[in-house]
């Protein structure tokens, strides 16, 4: 795929993937789809569910190392200012030949524009937390969080993958 069909995908999937509520029980549950998928996949992902901009949910698996809870910040970061994923912010600049810092005067040591991170959103309310993961590559970080989050909206992954 090149960066325009990557950016309609990922704008698709950002607005299909919206919950009718989210709480701590859900963000929970979201936390533990993803640490079963990825250890039924053989990855190990640092994972991470806020609400709110607090930390619910945090598993770092055998594997990982801090380096990876580190780009889980920067990469939660970016979505809680920006409402978007990291993936798709990073494949906008890539299309415009911009650094974040550059647009943004935002620091890479604060903020990453990698695949992983994806907004919670919740209809009529707007984004309300953020689910991160840090491990593998960042298009299968991103691919990882958005098949769980679409098994818990009840959309077909397959409607919302890469192709």
């Amino acid at each position: 795929m090149n960066i325009e069909q990557d950016l309609e995908r990922m704008a698709l999937q950002e607005q299909r993937l919206c919950l009718s509520h989210f709480d701590h029980a859900m963000a929970w549950d979201l936390g533990t789809r993803i640490k079963t998928r990825s250890e039924a996949m053989g990855m190990a992902l640092t994972i991470e569910v806020r609400v709110a901009r607090e930390t619910v949910f945090l598993f770092a698996m055998p594997g990982t190392t801090p380096a990876n809870a580190d780009w889980a910040r920067r990469k939660r970061n970016t979505v809680e200012l920006l409402h978007q994923s990291s993936y798709a912010v990073g494949k906008s600049l890539e299309r415009e030949g911009r650094t974040l810092e550059q647009k943004m005067g935002l620091a890479v040591r604060d903020y990453a524009v990698h695949g992983g991170a994806f907004p919670i959103r919740v209809a009529g309310t707007g984004c309300v937390g953020v689910v991160t993961v840090s491990g593998a590559p960042d298009r299968e970080d991103h691919a990882m969080v958005v098949t769980v989050l679409a098994e818990l909206c009840s959309v077909p992954p397959a409607d919302l993958a890469f192709d």
